[in-house]
């Protein structure tokens, strides 16, 4: 038997100004995500398309939330199986094409995840990877898209190795 899971999201326009969408550049893109219980999420279009540098886009947005799930996965399935997992950073990249009809996909997105690891085993490079492709695998927003999402990881240092010296 599978388990539903159902998620809500309010997405509120805040931009109309004093002419609302009179024009394509009378109005600001800027809008609020909200979240039940949380802060709102301040939103605008990506900057090529009239939107607000300093408010996060819902191609940044997607791009992270690829990145996100395939990290929650991984500190899971790392957990599971006895590596300890001390850093995780990911500086994912993606790439969207614009057609000239105005509509767009995104192409491809790599993810670049870095973790730090206690020396023990299934810390070689082979189980890593083989976690990475797991975490992948179950990604359930990796899973609902219709591109490839690729996973580079680099290299893990041991903990031990990444830390200063006192």
């Amino acid at each position: 038997m599978s388990a539903q899971h159902g998620y809500a999201a309010t997405t509120r326009w805040t931009g109309a100004g004093d002419r609302g969408t009179a024009s394509y550049t009378a109005y600001s893109r800027d809008h609020e995500v909200l979240l039940d219980g949380r802060p709102p999420l301040p939103g605008s279009a990506d900057p090529a398309f009239r939107g607000d540098p300093t408010r996060y886009s819902p191609e940044e947005l997607f791009l992270a939330s690829l990145s996100q799930c395939h990290m929650l996965w991984f500190l899971h399935l790392a957990a599971a199986a006895g590596v300890v997992v001390r850093e995780y950073v990911d500086d994912a990249t993606g790439t969207m094409r614009v057609e000239s009809g105005g509509e767009g996909q995104f192409t491809d997105v790599t993810l670049h995840p870095r973790v730090v690891v206690d020396d023990g085993p299934g810390t070689d490079e082979a189980a890593l990877a083989t976690l990475h492709q797991r975490a992948h695998d179950h990604c359930f927003i990796a899973r609902s898209v219709n591109f490839r999402v690729l996973v580079e990881p680099a290299p893990a240092p041991p903990a031990a190795a990444a830390r200063p010296a006192r």
